[in-house]
């Protein structure tokens, strides 16, 4: 079979590829500590937090950018109230379903007691405060429960399986982050198309229920940097979270071109997006939500980052993939965030080539495209698009893009003897 593959892609020609730089908004806090002091000063704010409350901050697992500095700063400003702050892992399943392995994750984020100068209590364990409406459960982490007060923390951003007025936020970090395995499951339970109900429907029962304080929302520009830290009252989460959402949207980075046949990406992983690689940038919503002017025919996924540590969950919306890339992938911590999201399509496993070279060449044979040169976007991951490498043939097209700076020349890919790019 591997000779039958080679033959039948050795007329297959690979364009020359050129580096270029993307240029977004790169307007950033350059304060951290101090625009956190100014949000949580504001008197409706710090008012919240009495003498001796015991105080729950939630942590997620998303790479955050200086997460842990602003965590260790609200910290500081808890307990020069007289309150006694402790933070909980906030992630749903993550981390393999487990206390122990959630605690991990935030290790790895830098959130720790040594630094951040509270405990952290990891549990899976949930406790029902409410229903809804529609008879649902709504569950939060014991600790959470136990607590006199929450702060819910978390990035808005854009969500990479649905479009809705609530996508990753405060509201999503209450109902699936704080609900753990128990409560993402009942979140998910009736699919990807009935999370943009179910979020609000739970996360308002959990406003009402639970002992939020407040939240602390974080925007971050295109380059990953804070753009904006707001801290909003239980009311605000409800009122001003779709604002911010659309102001998170507008800073997000995006490719610069349209009509892409070829997007090869060098690594997916968890990190990265809840989906390994975000359908913001791709297209690719495996949930059936439609991407605006995004139109690429093929996805060559070339490997999974070191820090997913073989979860594979996005590999579905690829369409080709390396032997080298199946055998990374731990199938012990990919389904589990599949079977609990039921998004299953997810963990789907594209067609394998035998190295880079083929699956490439594959792509560029079964594109469809009848031009002569296709037009190939390669990147490094969904989060990293500022440099990226665009074939010939969008060369003159980069040239008259005022946000787009040519930075490199025209370069065939290298492989080396086994067919993997150098």
């Amino acid at each position: 079979m591997k000779d039958i593959v080679k033959h039948k892609l050795k007329d297959v020609v690979i364009p020359d590829m050129v580096k270029v730089r993307q240029t977004f908004d790169c307007e950033y806090i350059r304060d951290i500590e101090e625009a956190v002091t100014e949000q949580l000063s504001k008197s409706h704010i710090i008012d919240t937090i009495k003498p001796d409350m015991r105080i729950a901050i939630t942590c997620g697992s998303r790479g955050i950018s200086n997460i842990n500095v602003m965590i260790k700063q609200m910290v500081e400003i808890i307990r020069s109230k007289g309150a006694h702050p402790f933070m909980i892992p906030a992630m749903g399943s993550h981390g393999g379903a487990t206390a122990l392995g959630q605690e991990a994750v935030l290790e790895e984020l830098g959130i720790t007691e040594a630094f951040c100068g509270c405990p952290v209590l990891s549990s899976m364990e949930v406790v029902k405060i409410g229903e809804t409406s529609e008879g649902h459960d709504v569950v939060i982490d014991k600790n959470a429960a136990e607590a006199d007060g929450v702060i819910v923390v978390n990035r808005i951003k854009a969500h990479t399986g649905f479009v809705a007025p609530y996508e990753s936020g405060l509201m999503k970090m209450m109902t699936i982050g704080m609900g753990k395995q128990a409560g993402a499951e009942i979140c998910h339970q009736l699919g990807p198309s009935h999370m943009p109900k179910m979020i609000p429907l739970i996360g308002n029962v959990i406003l009402e229920k639970a002992n939020i304080l407040f939240g602390l929302a974080i925007l971050e520009n295109a380059y990953k940097k804070p753009y904006k830290i707001q801290a909003l009252t239980k009311n605000e989460i409800r009122k001003e979270e779709p604002g911010l959402l659309r102001e998170a949207k507008k800073l997000m980075p995006r490719l610069l071109f349209d009509n892409i046949d070829i997007l090869i990406v060098d690594e997916i992983g968890k990190e990265i997006s809840g989906n390994g690689m975000d359908p913001n940038v791709t297209g690719r919503f495996l949930s059936g939500c439609v991407a605006k002017n995004i139109h690429i025919k093929r996805i060559v996924v070339l490997g999974l980052s070191k820090k997913t540590k073989g979860n594979a969950v996005g590999i579905g919306a690829a369409d080709f993939i390396t032997k080298k890339v199946f055998n990374s992938i731990n199938l012990d911590t990919t389904y589990p965030n599949a079977i609990t999201s039921t998004a299953i399509n997810t963990v789907s496993i594209p067609m394998m080539l035998n190295n880079d070279e083929e699956a490439i060449k594959a792509a560029l044979k079964t594109c469809n495209v009848a031009r002569e040169e296709k037009r190939v976007v390669r990147i490094k991951n969904t989060m990293r698009i500022d440099e990226i490498y665009i074939s010939s043939c969008m060369l003159e097209e980069a040239q008259h893009n005022k946000k787009i700076l040519v930075i490199g020349k025209k370069l065939k890919m290298q492989f080396d003897k086994s067919g993997f790019l150098v």
